[in-house]
């Protein structure tokens, strides 16, 4: 269901217009939709419902507190990628239980934060990381919960940028060496031996990817298991896709279907750490056209988002709808380049868009729920974005638009 539509053209967030959102809280700003995010993270628990499960929201997707206590209330767990992620967590009502710990590079201060909260699982993704993990917790006095991710050399058919599997990404430990790296942790005194994580990218669109990777973590465990290592949860990652263009994802009923039919033993605690799914087409970013310029060969639309607003388009050349807030039936439209304010040639959010405009009207980026907000900045001192999210007839502020004094705070002139 689209909880975003057009209502006797206007464009409405559930029951309200962003007519009325734009008004109260100004532009830029994110706007998402509760009951899309509800429905999407209940199509995970359903599918998932006749085994031992926990869907963990991967934070980084979008990371406001408000987003995930309304996932928390849900009852679900979280995937974190760093101390700032795991404190939000925390603060918004999330239980460190069913968290687990994902990255590269985690420092000792982050791993000592997490196992005085008591998370569910830290995904180690190196030997050295081990050995560290496994001092922290000595000096704490108690067993560290491990799952290693192993890299299982998957092509996930994505961006390059956002493809984990291949052997070589920085991710993970390879699946040929993965044994030994199992055999190192059972070693090692203050670790707990847990699971076993696999996570091959983002927005993919296709089972294929995601049963393959999973076929290859099925023979490591049964060979884990004749060594002597028994698991008591497989961590299959995230990454399924949405639609932003034409692409045709599977359903998150389907996508879990066909990848836990692999997984026969009925024993084993499968977990999931969906984002873009979740928040992705739940969001979109509402921003006003300052001026329309024509300059003969090109037309733009000059608005007052910009990339350190959505930075998507210019890093992965993405491609995300834009729709006029306000419907224009009897005007024909022209092909505009939407473009920001900010001094790079790369400052679009979307070219050759055919669209009914003028200045003061409002346009709609959407499928910005996800990786929207979350990788915002203040590139040429800009304030960030509010976020306001939409509850049928309710709207509710869930970050204050940036005062510019802000931008500054922190900062010292020298004697």
């Amino acid at each position: 269901m689209n909880y975003f539509t057009y209502q006797q053209d206007q464009l409405y967030a559930e029951k309200i217009p962003f007519v009325d959102i734009a008004q109260r809280f100004g532009t830029p700003c994110y706007v998402y939709s509760r009951s899309a995010i509800e429905q999407q993270w209940r199509s995970y628990e359903l599918a998932l419902a006749s085994r031992p499960h926990l869907i963990c929201y991967a934070v980084k997707a979008n990371s406001n507190i408000a987003i995930l206590n309304l996932l928390a209330r849900l009852g679900s767990g979280f995937d974190v990628v760093s101390a700032g992620e795991l404190a939000r967590v925390i603060k918004a009502g999330g239980d460190p239980r069913k968290v687990v710990f994902s990255g590269v590079g985690k420092q000792a201060q982050e791993m000592e934060m997490a196992l005085r909260a008591g998370i569910k699982c830290f995904n180690v993704e190196s030997i050295p990381e081990l050995h560290l993990l496994n001092t922290v917790a000595g000096q704490l006095h108690c067993k560290a919960p491990v799952s290693i991710r192993v890299n299982p050399d998957v092509d996930a058919n994505t961006h390059p940028y956002i493809s984990t599997g291949l052997k070589e990404n920085k991710f993970g430990v390879g699946i040929e060496e993965a044994e030994t790296v199992y055999r190192t942790a059972a070693g090692l005194e203050h670790l707990q031996i847990t699971g076993i994580d696999c996570h091959i990218g983002s927005q993919i669109t296709s089972t294929g990817p995601h049963i393959d990777a999973t076929r290859r973590i099925i023979r490591l465990m049964a060979r884990l298991k004749s060594a002597g290592i028994n698991l008591k949860h497989i961590d299959i990652g995230g990454g399924l896709g949405i639609t932003y263009a034409d692409e045709t994802p599977p359903d998150p009923s389907v996508f879990i279907n066909e990848v836990t039919r692999e997984i026969t033993d009925d024993s084993i605690e499968v977990l999931i750490e969906p984002g873009r799914s979740i928040v992705g087409n739940a969001g979109v970013l509402l921003t006003t056209v300052l001026y329309v310029k024509e300059a003969g060969h090109k037309n733009f639309a000059i608005v007052d988002a910009a990339m350190n607003d959505l930075i998507r388009p210019v890093l992965y050349d993405a491609w995300q709808q834009i729709l006029s807030v306000r419907q224009h039936i009897s005007s024909p439209k022209r092909a505009y380049d939407v473009v920001g304010p900010i001094c790079e040639t790369g400052d679009f959010l979307g070219l050759d868009r055919m669209l009914t405009i003028a200045s003061g009207d409002l346009l709609a980026i959407c499928s910005a729920g996800a990786y929207g907000f979350a990788m915002s900045s203040n590139y040429n001192s800009r304030t960030r974005a509010a976020e306001v999210l939409v509850d049928q007839d309710q709207m509710y502020e869930i970050r204050q638009r940036e005062h510019i004094e802000e931008l500054y705070r922190g900062e010292q002139i020298l004697p």
